[in-house]
């Protein structure tokens, strides 16, 4: 059984750092895509970051420069490390895998930016 547990998330001043954590289970972790997507209240879920099981990464144009997507495989972890916050970067965060056909989530975690 697939299993993704996001960690990491609260509240924080504009320009403040966060590091949310997303730990696998139930996957062969380092042969899949990992994937962070963001949702604010009302929006649609978005793609923040993704990074491939070569380690390459893309990003959503609107968190470049700012955040940065990492795993570590021997943890089953993927990382996403969020720096210079921004009011607008308020959501719920959520990790995410791909396996074949069928997507897992995380529960995810709250990112809360005051202003």
């Amino acid at each position: 059984q697939v299993q993704l547990v996001e960690s990491g998330g609260g509240l924080v001043q504009a320009g403040g750092s966060l590091r949310l954590s997303c730990a696998a289970s139930g996957i062969t972790f380092k042969i899949y895509t990992m994937n962070w997507y963001r949702q604010a209240p009302g929006k649609q879920r978005d793609l923040v970051a993704r990074i491939f099981s070569n380690g390459s990464t893309n990003y959503a144009d609107s968190v470049k420069g700012r955040f940065a997507i990492s795993r570590d495989n021997a943890r089953n972890t993927v990382y996403l490390q969020m720096n210079s916050l921004k009011y607008e970067d308020t959501a719920a965060y959520y990790c995410n895998v791909n396996r074949g056909a069928s997507p897992y989530w995380g529960q995810g975690t709250q990112v809360t930016v005051s202003s």
